[in-house]
């Protein structure tokens, strides 16, 4: 199951930086502003997932109170 997680962890955060580096080209060839309104969104749900991921991962696999 923690590998599961972990390789889940891995391909959201490889998602969030390939949406990041398409918004970005976008901008610098100068294409138009609705791609990267939409690409900005599919960013952000892409690091709430992402999160979401994070937070579930360390709420079942932490190590605890010590």
């Amino acid at each position: 199951m923690q590998t599961a997680l972990n390789i889940a962890i891995a391909l959201a955060l490889l998602f969030v930086v390939i949406v990041l580096g398409m918004g970005l080209w976008n901008m610098m060839k100068g294409g138009p502003g609705n791609t990267s309104q939409r690409l900005m969104r599919l960013r952000v749900a892409g690091q709430a997932v992402a999160l979401i991921l994070l937070l579930g991962a360390l709420f079942f696999f932490g190590s605890g109170r010590g």
